[in-house]
Formats: structure tokens, C-alpha cells, sequence
């Protein structure tokens, strides 16, 4: 019942004039399907005479102007007395439906009906300045269709997320094997074995790593979640920072394997590619162009999605979790953080909001609720607040419909959705380079399409957003580790092929320097 209490549907206003010609225009308005059915085409709408009531409270029947409002469509401002106490008045007036204007449309038509449950007009709540526009285009005499065009049984969206997201991890996985294979021909010497050794400590995850790295994300989650009208412009700054930079790597490693315009200009004692420094410029632009227009929902979210895309290649291919242990301790510890910030934190908030919801869409009402990482959201253009910059966004059909006239609803994947499960990938490419097979990267590439698929299955016949972690992290993690067993390599793939690789060229280098690596023990 509170599920429907709150529901909240876009339907379409469509307003007319009586000039000749005749001037229309449609309006976006939120009415609750569950209280009232609307027509889902404009030539089954029924025409109703529009009443402007915007001065007057009514909450009294004395309210009701002289002239009466029987057959009319009636506008009310927002507040003095409960909207459903309103809309009774209106009825009793015989009125034939309540349009109640606000300042934000976002509000949508909630409350205890059961109270009212003698009211049956059609009950819908329009933008104030939306009625503002439409008195000076339409003039004052106004007819109104109201109208819910049906969603396709299809949903588009879920096929774009699922190709990008299996793409990045697949690529990244890819790239990752590749800097690994260079690395193993790179090898040739004792100096840039240590140089690589070096090398991987940086950029390596060790469990102990893993694990700090779980509590800050933590600590992350819960300053952002009090502090988050200061910290999301932190985090904003540095998206376009690392996205920057993260689309210049992918982009440049593309614009190094093409053989001509290598002109080079000298810079300190350096030679420079002309390319790689409009490259770069190009790179800058992008972020800046989204961070001035992020707001702009209706083709930001291009930008965002080339941007996090490149994000998550770059940190895919960049970060290295040593062996399967890490990657275990790594999934099931965010694993666990998915859950408990998406299902256990409603029990502990005031607002019965869980934490992961409220970051993922905004605080401070916005109308993008959601119940995990994937999710199904409705996105004011031009909203007042700002949202983190951690998402993959794909807008409904409504967009290219007379819908867009509305909010546009979006889906969305957290980019740890893709990360996470990333580094395991990487881990398994990397490993196949080292084994001279493929199998663990094909596998574990094929396990996280199956656990997306499960993911919108269950986000289909829930009709609520999911925590994609929790189909992702099993899938991968069983499927790597039955190829593992069934291979005979558990042991290897548990410890890491690399650090065996490492003891057998150290252990070489020995017997060739036996008084350097005396010394070494010695020390």
C-alpha cells in the first residue's frame, strides 16, 4: 500500500487556445496512476475548460467563485490546506479534475488517501511557471487534454548499459594483459626487473591495501552523506581531473599506434608530439565543457558517459590486484559495503533513505530515488543541486517522445559496478598472459554478461533498482574460481603466477651473482 501511496507518474498537459488558429502547447504534469486512469493516447482525452483559481485558498466551500467551476479544470496554488482537503472542495464544486501548481514539480501527488477516500477527480500537479507560460501564450480561455502516453514494453536502456559496461571491462581486461605482455619482453636485465618490481608496488594491491582501502570508502560514504553540498563539488573537481587525464591515456595509446603526423617540437631538451598536445587540449575541453554544462541533462550525459567510460578503462588497466586472493578480499568486502550502505542503512537513517540512495541520486530533494547502484531514475533538466559524477547515464526513448517535454528518466550504473569487477578480469588476463592461455579472461569476461543479465532480470520483475554487486561479484568470482579447479591451477591462481614468475628470474639472477645476492642476504 505505501508503495502506491507514493507512486508518481509524468502524464502529459495539453493545453489549447480558442484564437483562431488555434495555438497548443504541451506541459509536463505528475498525477498518481494508482488514484486515477488516464487516457494513454491525445485522441481519447477528453477536452476541459481550464479555471484559474490560483488566488484563491480553496479550502473552504465558501471559496468557490459565484460562477462555480462545475465541468472545469481547476489550477490552485500550493499549501494553506492539504491539496486532497482542496481537491474535495473541488469535487464537491463538480469539478472535473485538480491541477495543483508548485514551485518544483518534482513534489509528487503522495499522501494518505484513505482520509479522502470519497474524492475521485483526477488529481495532478503542474510547475508554476509552467502555468505562468501557459496564460501568456495561450491567453486566459484554455482547454486542456490530460493524457499518459504508454512506456514500450522494451527497454532500450538496459541493452546501451549492458554493451558499455561488458566492453569497458572486457577492453580494460584486454589493455591489461597487453602492458603485462610488454612488460615480460621488457624484462631483460637485472635493473629493469627492478625497475618493473618498483613499478608494480605502485600500483599494486596488496590484502592489507584492499582493506583500507574498503574502511575509506567507508569513511567516503558517510562524510559525503552529512557533507554533501561541499564535498560533491570536491568530487566533481576531481572527476573532471582524472576523467581528463583517463581519456587522454586511452585516446593517446590509440594515436601512438597510428604510423603518420608524428611531428615533434623540442621543449626543454624534450621532444613533444604537435598531436598528443592537441590531444591533450582536447581532452581538457571536453571536461571543462562538461563540468560548465553538467547540469544539462538533455546531452550531458554524453559527455559523462565518454568520460566515465575512459575513467574506468584507465583505472581497469592501471590498478593491479596481485593475485585471486586480493581479488576476493576486494569483491566481497564491496560486496558487503553495496549491501550494507543499500539494504541495512534505511534502518538506520531518519528518513528510512538509504545511504547509497541518497548519494546516488542527491540529497535534498531530488525525485531520482532509487534502490542501488543500477537503477531506474527520473532527472529534472536543469536540476537545482548537483549529483555525483560516478554514474553511467542512458536516457529513455521519452527523450526523442512528446515525453520530453517531462523529467527524463534515465538509467544509470555505478561506475564501481564496472571497476570492481574489472580488476578481477585484469587479474585473469594477466594471469592467461603469463599461462599462455585465455580461458580465465573468456570465462570470467563471459561471467560478468551472465551476472548483468541476472541483474535486469531481477530489476524487471522487482520493478526496483538493484545493487549490481550482488550478482556481478558471485558470478565472476564462482566462475574463476571452478575454471581455477577444474584447470588444476587453484594454488597458482590463488597466490598469483606473477610472484612465482619473479622468484624464477630472481632465483636465475642468484646463480649468476652469487656474491651480489650474499651481500643482499647479509643486509
Amino acid at each position: 500500500m505505501e508503495a502506491k501511496t507514493l507512486a508518481a507518474q509524468e502524464a502529459i498537459l495539453h493545453a489549447s487556445g480558442n484564437d483562431m488558429p488555434s495555438p497548443s502547447k504541451d506541459y509536463c504534469m505528475l498525477y498518481n496512476p494508482y488514484w486515477t486512469a488516464l487516457p494513454s493516447t491525445l485522441e481519447n482525452a477528453t477536452s476541459i475548460s481550464l479555471m484559474n483559481l490560483t488566488t484563491t485558498p480553496l479550502c473552504n466551500l465558501s471559496d468557490i467563485p459565484p460562477d462555480g467551476i462545475k465541468n472545469k479544470a481547476v489550477v490552485v496554488q500550493w499549501g494553506t490546506c492539504h491539496f486532497l482537503e482542496k481537491a474535495r472542495i473541488a469535487q464537491t464544486g463538480g469539478a472535473e479534475a485538480l491541477l495543483v501548481a508548485n514551485n518544483s514539480v518534482l513534489f509528487p501527488p503522495s499522501g494518505n488517501k484513505s482520509e479522502f477516500h470519497d474524492v475521485k477527480i483526477l488529481i495532478a500537479f503542474i510547475n508554476h511557471k509552467d502555468f505562468k507560460d501557459m496564460k501568456q501564450t495561450l491567453g486566459d480561455n484554455i482547454t486542456v487534454k490530460m493524457y499518459s502516453p504508454s512506456w514500450p514494453n522494451f527497454d532500450y536502456t538496459m541493452v546501451v548499459i549492458f554493451v558499455i559496461a561488458v566492453f569497458t571491462v572486457a577492453l580494460g581486461g584486454y589493455w591489461s594483459g597487453l602492458i603485462e605482455l610488454e612488460s615480460m619482453k621488457a624484462v631483460t636485465n637485472t635493473e629493469d626487473r627492478e625497475m618493473r618490481k618498483k613499478k608494480e608496488e605502485y600500483f599494486t594491491f596488496s590484502p592489507l591495501t584492499v582493506v583500507i582501502f574498503v574502511v575509506i570508502c567507508c569513511i567516503m560514504m558517510v562524510l559525503l552523506y552529512f557533507f554533501y553540498k561541499w564535498l560533491v563539488y570536491v568530487m566533481i573537481a576531481i572527476f573532471c581531473i582524472a576523467s581528463a587525464m583517463s581519456l587522454y591515456n586511452c585516446l593517446a595509446a590509440l594515436i601512438q599506434k597510428i604510423p603518420c603526423g608524428q611531428c615533434m617540437i623540442m621543449c626543454r631538451g624534450k621532444s613533444i608530439e604537435v598531436r598528443l598536445i592537441f590531444l591533450s587540449g582536447l581532452c581538457i575541453a571536453i571536461a571543462v565543457v562538461w563540468a560548465v554544462f553538467r547540469n544539462e541533462d538533455r546531452w550531458a550525459w554524453i559527455l559523462q558517459d565518454i568520460l566515465g567510460i575512459a575513467f574506468c578503462l584507465n583505472l581497469i588497466k592501471t590498478l593491479k590486484l596481485p593475485n585471486f586472493k586480493s581479488c576476493v578480499i576486494l569483491l566481497s568486502l564491496l560486496l558487503l559495503y553495496d549491501v550494507f550502505f543499500v539494504f541495512i542503512t534505511p534502518f538506520i537513517t531518519k528518513n528510512g533513505e538509504s545511504i547509497m540512495v541518497e548519494l546516488a541520486a542527491g540529497p535534498f530533494g531530488n525525485n531520482e530515488k532509487n534502490d542501488g547502484n543500477l537503477v531506474e531514475a527520473t532527472a529534472q533538466p536543469s536540476a537545482p543541486h548537483e549529483k555525483l559524477p560516478v554514474v553511467i547515464r542512458v536516457p529513455k526513448l521519452a527523450y526523442f517522445s512528446v515525453m520530453s517535454v517531462c523529467l527524463m528518466p534515465v538509467s544509470i550504473l555505478g561506475f564501481g559496478d564496472i571497476i570492481v569487477p574489472g580488476l578481477l578480469i585484469a587479474y585473469c588476463r594477466r594471469f592467461d598472459v603469463q599461462a599462455g592461455s585465455s580461458i580465465y579472461y573468456v570465462s570470467s569476461t563471459v561471467a560478468y554478461a551472465v551476472g548483468m543479465i541476472l541483474t535486469f532480470v531481477v530489476l524487471v520483475l522487482m520493478k526496483k533498482g538493484q545493487p549490481a554487486l550482488l550478482y556481478l561479484v558471485p558470478c565472476t568470482l564462482i566462475t574463476a574460481s571452478v575454471v581455477a579447479w577444474r584447470r588444476k591451477e587453484m594454488k597458482k591462481f590463488w597466490k598469483g603466477n606473477g610472484y612465482q614468475m619473479m622468484d624464477h628470474l630472481d632465483s636465475a639472477t642468484n646463480e649468476e651473482n652469487p656474491v651480489t645476492a650474499g651481500e643482499q642476504s647479509v643486509q
